[in-house]
């Protein structure tokens, strides 16, 4: 009879396989978009948009990828994830142009709906029911270093290899180091017969539709937030007066934060209520941006350190939320629909945002700030069931 991983266990494992499947995807245009489109004759921001449209279509897949999750387990949806990965990765670095670059992400996008954190979430969920947070935060806290691994990782294979070895690389990863972790190490515990049916039949338990909207938006907005900082963050802040080499010092504090935020978060903030540690979380960025507004330049360190820490909690908020307001029957496919419009919001943000920089500088962030502030208006609206938060 085998042994069942230890919970610890389960989290080093899911938080390590989510770090090579962030690097070798999410975090992967950053490094490899400009060789790929000088090869290829197009522009980087064709490169970057063909990254979005994969975004997108995970935003798609989402729901589907929960409801297999729901009825098959995390461990399986999460092995086959590996190899449609190393699929995508593999067509990706044999690509002879553009059309082909642009389907390899297409099976990209397939494998992030399937393999990012919202399966990982939903894997936890089927196992240990409401009692996931800690796990959930214990593997952002491993995965938060996806782009500190990730971006170096990238680079010396393509320095070594070429963007196309690079792809190979990756794809070599996921077949080799993330396909034996979660199928070996991940415990198979079939969803209860109540979850198994519930998803069989295409919903779960009666969903409070009012608080599944309102949940999206938050996280639409938090997403959106988060995406067009991390793609602007250098540019804003000199918008506001700082230096080229400031901004990009007080830009790398930005990894810190967030990692400082979720170990705050498995600590004190594990006692209080998942609802409201979300609402302090969507009001850390509104508050970020009034002060770096109100001081200018000599604040982008504090800006960049308050903005960290609420988007290190709010990806926290992403799983617990959902879990603790309408419980584990279910989640997954539910996760999928709440967290769709947070996808499509993250794939446009940088081009929409993008705009709005060229044209008002630091003051675009008025609106992310104002997004900021309808998501804290809206989990004020959210009530935990049978308590008052």
């Amino acid at each position: 009879m085998t042994a069942t991983p230890s919970r610890a266990l389960t989290v080093a494992v899911l938080g390590t396989t989510q770090t090579l499947s962030w690097g070798s995807s999410y975090y992967l245009p950053a490094i490899l978009a400009a060789p790929i489109a000088a090869e290829f004759g197009i522009s980087r921001a064709m490169v970057f948009g063909i990254f979005s449209s994969a975004l997108l279509l995970t935003a798609v897949l989402g729901p589907a990828a929960g409801r297999a999750i729901d009825t098959r387990g995390g461990r399986d949806v999460l092995a086959v994830s590996n190899l449609v990965f190393a699929a995508g990765l593999a067509l990706m670095g044999l690509a002879p142009g553009p059309l082909v670059f642009g389907l390899a992400w297409a099976v990209m996008g397939v494998a992030m709906a399937m393999g990012l954190y919202d399966a990982a979430f939903a894997a936890l969920a089927a196992l240990y029911g409401k009692e996931a947070r800690n796990s959930i935060t214990g593997i952002t806290l491993i995965a938060g270093f996806a782009s500190t691994v990730g971006w170096p990782m990238t680079a010396l294979m393509e320095a070594e290899w070429g963007w196309r070895g690079a792809c190979f690389g990756w794809a070599a990863l996921q077949l080799l180091l993330g396909l034996p972790l979660n199928r070996l190490l991940i415990p198979r515990v079939p969803p209860p017969a109540k979850a198994a049916a519930s998803a069989a039949n295409g919903n779960g338990p009666a969903p409070r539709l009012a608080d599944m909207a309102l949940l999206a938006f938050v996280l639409a907005t938090a997403g959106f937030s988060a995406s067009a900082l991390g793609a602007h963050l250098p540019g804003v802040l000199q918008a506001t007066g700082a230096t080229a080499a400031a901004a990009v010092a007080a830009g790398a504090l930005l990894g810190p934060a967030q990692v400082g935020a979720r170990i705050l978060e498995f600590g004190f903030l594990r006692r209080i209520s998942p609802l409201v540690s979300a609402r302090i979380a969507a009001a850390a960025h509104p508050v970020a941006v009034a002060v770096l507004l109100a001081g200018g330049a000599p604040m982008a360190a504090v800006f960049v350190l308050i903005h960290g820490a609420g988007n290190g909690m709010l990806t926290i908020t992403r799983g617990t939320l959902p879990l603790a307001l309408f419980g584990p029957v279910g989640y997954g496919r539910r996760q999928g629909l709440i967290t769709a419009p947070a996808r499509a919001a993250q794939a446009l943000a940088p081009f929409g945002f993008g705009l709005l920089v060229d044209a008002h500088g630091a003051q675009a962030l008025w609106l992310t700030a104002g997004l900021g502030m309808m998501a804290v208006a809206a989990l004020f609206l959210l009530r935990m069931k049978g308590r008052g938060e």
